[in-house]
């Protein structure tokens, strides 16, 4: 059974938190890489039924691991933000829409200038049933062809999960200007609020 941490309790995969967090029958968790996440983060935290979004780092082979480990591309992270969702409000496939929207699921551990195996596309599922979901997603996109080279995200159930420093977190909202969130991260943000706009959280406009 895997262990993963969150910044509130060590939790382990195919427990009742997946689905019971803090008594809430309909809150679920997925966790996605789509290169840094700060962008990833963005996005997620201006989408209706969202209820938290934590950058962290998940599925590598150390515990604990910091920023600048990850960074090394030794310890087999990938940066990731964990999303919980309401459920009765928003699907896992909602949320694979704008998960592939907002980023290149066809470059092996690139997205951008960012480049190295922690910026890998990634779907880590809590359970067999979104696991299967995640794969049939990814079949129907490459039978639509919607890209024009194969998807390489990587979807698997999640190992292990650590949360990133404090610093990492919100890191948009707090350094709107600063010159990576400007050139890279807005662009995202910008193009989530366009094409989803049914999917916006009215209090987390830009």
């Amino acid at each position: 059974m895997a262990k993963f941490t969150d910044g509130r309790n060590t939790l382990r995969a195919n427990s009742p938190w997946q689905t019971h967090y803090h008594g809430r029958m309909s809150e679920k968790t997925i966790t996605l890489g789509g290169g840094c996440f700060w962008c990833v983060e963005a996005v997620f935290v201006r989408m209706k039924g969202i209820t938290d979004v934590e950058s962290g780092y998940a599925n590598g082979h150390i515990d604990h691991p910091t920023y600048e480990q990850v960074c090394t591309g030794e310890t087999g992270h990938a940066e990731v933000v964990r999303l919980r969702y309401d459920s009765t409000q928003l699907s896992l496939s909602e949320i694979l829409q704008v998960f592939f929207a907002v980023h290149d699921p066809t470059t092996l551990n690139r997205q951008g200038h960012d480049v190295g195996s922690q910026y890998r596309s990634a779907i880590y599922t809590e359970t067999d049933e979104d696991l299967a979901l995640a794969l049939a997603h990814v079949q129907q996109l490459e039978a639509q062809r919607v890209y024009g080279a194969p998807i390489v995200t990587q979807v698997q159930a999640l190992q292990c999960y650590f949360p990133a420093e404090a610093y990492h977190q919100d890191y948009f909202e707090h350094h709107p200007n600063q010159g990576y969130c400007a050139m890279v991260v807005r662009p995202k943000v910008l193009k989530f609020e366009t094409t989803f706009a049914h999917h916006l959280n009215p209090g987390r406009l830009s």
